[in-house]
């Protein structure tokens, strides 16, 4: 299987089995190539905080979605050793926020992974920056 298949399959069983993101939080996943996601949800009333804004944790959580699919593109079990976030402009009622999430480095069995949050305007909502750990084990069965 080439690296790309691979990729999108392993998006494609991660997503089937991740309720929190597909069912709670009502994400898509758009994309799914090695080393590299897209994701997208929309912010609903559910999501406001107490400013009638998106919640922090909720645009958090979008990003972590997405470094996972990025992180775990290869087809190795691979968690979060670490992560940040800086909010830039908030997530309003209605927008489309997507988060594209792109491999910076991966040594042995760390990577560093870079997510962008935008709205449907192209405007930056958060940067985040997360530290994966592979751990023992496949996504998806691997083929000989």
């Amino acid at each position: 299987m080439q690296a790309q298949e691979l990729a999108q399959a392993v998006g494609e069983a991660m997503f089937a089995a991740d309720s929190a993101s597909r069912e709670f939080m009502q994400m898509e996943l758009l994309s799914c190539a090695p080393g590299r996601a897209v994701m997208r949800m929309t912010v609903r009333e559910p999501m406001l905080n107490g400013h009638k804004i998106c919640h922090g944790g909720l645009i958090f959580t979008l990003a972590d979605s997405t470094f996972a699919f990025a992180c775990n593109s290869y087809n190795k079990v691979a968690v979060a050793a670490g992560c940040s976030i800086e909010f830039l402009k908030p997530g309003q009622l209605g927008d489309v926020l997507t988060c594209e999430g792109v491999e910076q480095v991966l040594q042995g069995r760390h990577g560093v992974y870079d997510m962008k949050v935008s709205n449907q305007r192209g405007e930056v909502i958060a940067m985040f920056r997360g530290k994966s750990a592979q751990i023992p084990g496949h996504v998806i069965p691997e083929t000989p």
